[in-house]
């Protein structure tokens, strides 16, 4: 079990044969989607986003790459969804934009929060209701769907089975024998479809290095309970708004000591409003009150929950410590940070802690008490899972590369033959005939990045210029010439952000820059005004980077008198 070096563009598909494309969610913790083909016609499951890292500043979400579907939309079957979470939905709408009537197919909890989503984006999917135990027909893919748990709920793990072989994708899940709403991983269901023979097993990686088994949600109640008891003035809960199981263990938290809940953030409200009225979220009649309301409540009273536990920059609980909320915090409040770190996330979510001590807030997160479990299995579950499937291969999926090869060697350590376990990347082309499968390829596979109104214009370059912008500056120059003299009849004029403190200290370069462009223009007075400009460019990048150590961007303007 090794990843392989860089394959070539696959071979043409056979028929017989299924092909499986991640496009998504391989080496990375987010944009989750898999493209799975056989005899003309692809079955995707899950298309999801993945929120930006600092490196990737004025970016909004990264979507999966659809270059690999888009002149092959019409033979989209449908799209599986496994569950609700951002990193599995969010891409849809993006996708819907090319093809809007490509069925959608999910639980009911999971369909309402993406035709929500939708309704904003105005488009009206096709959408067929499913559930544990339900079997349906796509194409010429034979679908099993089979229970779930994980932090949301609802969570459908799918079995392909196809003439090819069968396959298992367990989506995200892990094997809590207590969950709050009773419905566990079938394991009797994956022991089955075990029995009957799994040739590929698609594997949720998140938690593969993490030892031991996922703690149970019941015990994150009693946690919740004490914090409450002591707490004498707010309480904000900071949480996905899509973790039901929490915010229900809030909304009791809050019953028992008679406090009033208020959700805060339009992504809260609104995933909230449909799972109490769908009956997944049991709100006590009095519970909840409005933003506007909790101004006139003491503050031992309420409790706020709201978005932000990963530091996202716009989200409620960032604005609450940057001071520019509508609710504005003071010394004594609680903050609960009711969530796992995404990695990569650290750095922003540490940032708003500090921010929200700084105001005189107390914050309770899951390194100081037990206030989250993680939605995902631990190694000991992944274990007892390849256990009970049995396995030909093994594609560990949903995970950054440790998480992968962590989990392949778990597969490896129950048996599974180290060459069947395929290590792949985003674009990686894996075919599946007679049971048997094989990495045959790659595809090109990038980031697509959403940035306002503009899908997939912003390229890696422009990231880079902007991360440059952000951490080294700005200096333009402007010079005017007069080609027939030779000579500089005005400037050069520099003006620089973010690079030094006066625009005096260019007063020693600015000779240097004239001198170097007339004797590029009395040299060879064919050069173009792009040659000179790249005279001005080195002239002055040389001189800041020796004199002030700084590497800005320069945009040198050279204009003709």
């Amino acid at each position: 079990m090794a990843p392989g070096p860089r394959l070539s563009t696959p071979p043409q598909l056979k028929p017989g044969t299924c092909r499986v494309v991640p496009l998504g969610g391989i080496g990375e913790v987010g944009r989750n989607m898999t493209t799975f083909e056989l005899d003309g016609k692809i079955l995707i499951v899950d298309c999801g986003v993945l929120f930006p890292e600092e490196t990737q500043p004025g970016v909004d979400v990264i979507l999966p790459d659809f270059e690999y579907i888009r002149d092959r939309l019409d033979d989209v079957v449908g799209v599986v969804l496994t569950h609700g979470h951002e990193d599995h939905i969010g891409a849809v709408p993006y996708l819907l934009r090319m093809r809007p009537d490509i069925p959608l197919i999910g639980s009911k909890l999971t369909l309402a929060l993406i035709e929500a989503k939708l309704e904003e984006h105005r488009i009206r999917p096709i959408t067929l209701t499913v559930r544990e135990g339900d079997t349906e027909h796509l194409g010429p893919f034979e679908c099993e769907f089979v229970a779930v748990n994980h932090s949301i709920p609802d969570a459908l793990a799918v079995a392909l089975k196809t003439p090819a072989g069968t396959i298992l994708h367990t989506g995200d899940f892990k094997m809590d024998q207590l969950p709050l709403d009773g419905r566990i991983t079938d394991l009797r269901a994956f022991a089955r479809l075990g029995e009957e023979g799994v040739d590929l097993f698609l594997t949720d990686s998140t938690n593969a290095e993490v030892p031991g088994f996922t703690t149970t949600e019941k015990e994150i109640g009693p946690v919740l309970e004490g914090l409450f008891a002591r707490a004498d003035k707010r309480i904000i809960v900071a949480s996905f708004a899509s973790h039901v199981h929490r915010i229900q263990q809030v909304l009791d938290a809050a019953g028992a000591h008679g406090r009033k809940v208020c959700f805060v953030g339009r992504s809260m409200v609104r995933n909230m409003g449909i799972a109490a009225k769908l009956g997944y979220l049991d709100v006590p009649e009095g519970t909840l009150v409005d933003l506007k309301e909790v101004d006139r409540l003491p503050d031992h009273e309420v409790v706020l929950m709201c978005t932000g536990s990963q530091g996202e920059p716009m989200a409620a609980l960032s604005r609450m410590a940057n001071g520019d909320h509508r609710i504005q915090l003071d010394t004594g409040d609680l903050v609960v940070l009711a969530s796992s770190l995404i990695p990569g996330n650290e750095t922003s979510v540490f940032r708003v802690v500090n921010g929200l001590m700084k105001l005189g807030a107390e914050v309770v997160h899951k390194g100081m008490a037990k206030v989250h479990v993680s939605g995902h299995a631990s190694q000991g579950e992944l274990l007892y899972c390849y256990n009970i499937v049995r396995p030909t291969h093994v594609m560990p999926v949903h995970g950054e590369t440790r998480h992968l090869i962590a989990n392949g060697r778990i597969a490896e350590a129950t048996g599974v033959p180290g060459e069947n376990v395929l290590l792949t990347e985003n674009g990686s082309v894996v075919d599946l005939k007679d049971g048997v499968a094989r990495v045959s390829g790659q595809v090109e596979c990038g980031f697509v990045y959403v940035d306002g109104s503009s899908i997939g214009e912003i390229t890696d370059a422009d990231l880079k210029d902007r991360r440059i912008l952000g951490e080294e500056g700005f200096i333009s120059v402007i010079s005017v010439v007069n080609r027939q003299t030779g000579t500089i009849v005005s400037g050069p004029d520099i003006h620089a952000r973010g690079v030094a403190e006066d625009d005096a200290v260019f007063d020693d370069v600015k000779p240097r820059i004239a001198r170097a462009l007339e004797e590029a223009v009395q040299s060879n007075a064919d050069h173009t005004t792009h040659q000179l400009q790249q005279v001005v460019r080195r002239v002055i990048g040389t001189w800041v980077n020796r004199k002030l150590r700084r590497r800005p961007m320069i945009v040198p303007v050279v204009l003709e008198a």
